[in-house]
Parts: structure tokens; C-alpha cells; sequence
């Protein structure tokens, strides 16, 4: 997971450029009501985990059931994991029992240990924990040489419930489904869909102020998919893996604009155009629509059309 973090690093190099982190430095989290018993831990950081966010790059969300809280991401660190557990204490009393880990991006589950002494089940789906039993322990090294040692020890605890396609469940009284993204955004990602609120968990499938995040492993015709699919189930709120929380109005956004690059890119492709010149034809025909829409537009459109074109080659 290491090669696909450095993989990671110039992409997500402005996003760090924009960084809004200022305050909870401490890791002193603060939950944001969402909904009746739903509550977001947004972290203001974005980018690659860091001495001055502490690790603390992407978002946990959690969910107050009749019998306990389930937890969606746990962060990128034990340190982390513990401090949203002490987060979600300001809300309930009720234990933790359930963990969906959306992915196996490090920043996203390694704060899974922090909940293992409430008997937590820990769920992902089977590619995604095998992907974090090959790259965990290689995860924690790299998050503790990129933060200067402020992801602490952490423990590793691997989800032990592996999710079958379309899975559902009810969980402390509350209906749960879990999506597939088939790769969408990396391998086995999950997204939990609450049919009664019409709440969508994305992790880092669903975007707010950024760009879709282009990663080695994404499948962007799959991930085009899920984003329409996401839409057709006309959320009212949608909950994302970095930034704020938002509507279904972006997931149509993403959807339509990794739609209209993939076209520029096909039909670039069949006419011999290199990436470059695809990337300014892009940005060109795109830019008025979409760079009010996102705060890093000009920054990842090369990147979106460096990985629509190499699924083309």
C-alpha cells in the first residue's frame, strides 16, 4: 500500500495546498448532528497525513442504533480511532459494536483498534481486507514517518465480517444496505446506504469540494456507475470519506463531469491526441462549467484525463 500512497502523492499534493486545518491539533474531535442519531467527525485536513494534521486527514461519521453506535471509518490511527471514540462519548453512552471500514486506504480503518475492546464486529468487504492484511503493518510505518511519529502505536485489527455484494442488515433497530462500488474508487470499496433517512455513507466514492480522486486502482467506468446509481437513489444527504458533508447535487456533478472527460478522452484516443493535448482540450471545454464547482479543478484535470487515457491504452 506504500507504492500506492506515493502513487497518491502528487495528486493529492493540492489538495494539501489547500489545506483549512487550524484548530484540533490536539485531536480534541467535535461531532456535527446530521440527522436524528447520525453525526459526523469532519476533519478540516485534507491531503496526505502529516506532523501538523496528526494524521487526522478524513472523516468518520457514526449512527446511534436502540442497542449501540455504528461507526463508519475509523481514521488513520489508534490514536485517532480512540479519539473519535471519545468524540462519539460526548453523544452517547451506548458501546460501539459495529465498524464498516468504506476501503483499505490506511487513513480510512487503521483507527479500527481503538473500538476492539467494546467487542466491536469490524466489517469490510473480502477484497478490501485482504488488501489491508498485505499493506497494514507496511501502512502504519509509512503514516508514522509522514506524521514524525504523531499516529503514535498503533494496533492493527483487520475486519473479521467479510460482506457479500448488496448485503443487508439491521442493526440495533436501523436498516442498513451496503453498496459495492466495483472498484470505483479502490478495490472493494463500500458504501452504506440508510433507506429510512435516504443517508448515504460514500467514504471517499463520494466527493464534496474536491475532484474524484484519481488512484492506480480506480475503475472509472465502474465508478461512473455507481455515482448514477448513488443519484437514482435521490439521497438527501450525502456523507463523504474528506470535506463537508453535502447533496446529491455533487454525486451528479461527479458522475457527469468523469462522463464528459471519458467522451473527450475516447474520441481523443481514436484520433491519435496525446494526454496533453486532451488536457487542455478539457480543461478548455470543462473549465467554465466545473472550475466553480471545485476547488482543484485545474489541478486534477490532467490527472483525470492521465487515467481515462491509460484505461483506453
Amino acid at each position: 500500500m506504500l507504492k500506492t500512497f506515493k502513487k497518491l502523492l502528487l495528486p493529492l499534493m493540492g489538495l494539501m495546498a489547500h489545506s483549512t486545518w487550524a484548530a484540533n491539533t490536539d485531536l480534541d474531535f467535535s461531532v456535527t448532528p446530521v440527522a436524528e442519531n447520525v453525526y459526523s467527525i469532519i476533519s478540516p485536513s485534507f491531503g496526505l497525513p502529516s506532523a501538523q494534521n496528526k494524521g487526522w486527514n478524513s472523516n468518520s461519521h457514526f449512527v446511534v442504533t436502540d442497542k449501540g453506535v455504528l461507526v463508519f471509518d475509523t481514521g488513520s490511527s489508534e490514536l485517532i480511532g480512540q479519539a473519535i471514540k471519545k468524540a462519539i462519548s460526548s453523544v452517547t453512552d451506548k458501546p460501539v459494536l459495529w465498524v464498516v471500514n468504506s476501503h483499505s486506504h490506511a487513513d480510512h480503518w487503521l483507527g479500527n483498534a481503538a473500538f476492539t475492546g467494546s467487542g466491536a464486529e469490524i466489517i469490510a468487504s473480502g477484497q478490501a481486507a485482504a488488501t489491508m492484511k498485505k499493506y497494514g503493518q507496511e501502512d502504519v510505518a509509512a503514516f508514522s514517518r509522514m506524521t514524525k511519529g504523531a499516529t503514535g502505536t498503533t494496533e492493527i485489527a483487520y475486519p473479521a465480517s467479510l460482506l457479500a455484494q448488496g448485503e443487508k442488515r439491521r442493526l440495533g433497530g436501523v436498516d442498513i444496505e451496503l453498496i459495492f462500488s466495483n472498484d470505483g474508487h479502490s478495490p472493494g470499496d463500500v458504501l452504506m446506504w440508510l433507506p429510512k433517512q435516504k443517508i448515504i455513507f460514500g467514504g471517499d466514492v463520494l466527493n464534496s469540494d474536491w475532484m474524484p480522486i484519481m488512484t492506480p486502482d480506480i475503475n472509472v467506468a465502474n465508478l461512473i456507475d455507481t455515482l448514477y446509481a448513488v443519484a437514482n437513489l435521490k439521497p438527501a444527504i450525502v456523507l463523504t470519506g474528506h470535506g463537508k458533508t453535502t447533496t446529491v447535487k455533487s454525486v451528479i456533478r461527479d458522475a457527469d463531469l468523469l462522463a464528459a472527460v471519458k467522451k473527450l478522452v475516447q474520441d481523443g484516443y481514436k484520433n491519435d491526441k496525446k494526454p496533453d493535448e486532451i488536457t487542455v482540450q478539457a480543461s478548455t471545454k470543462l473549465g467554465p462549467k466545473y472550475r466553480p464547482l471545485y476547488k482543484n479543478f485545474d489541478a486534477q484535470i490532467k490527472e483525470h484525463v492521465k487515467q481515462l487515457y491509460k484505461e483506453q491504452a
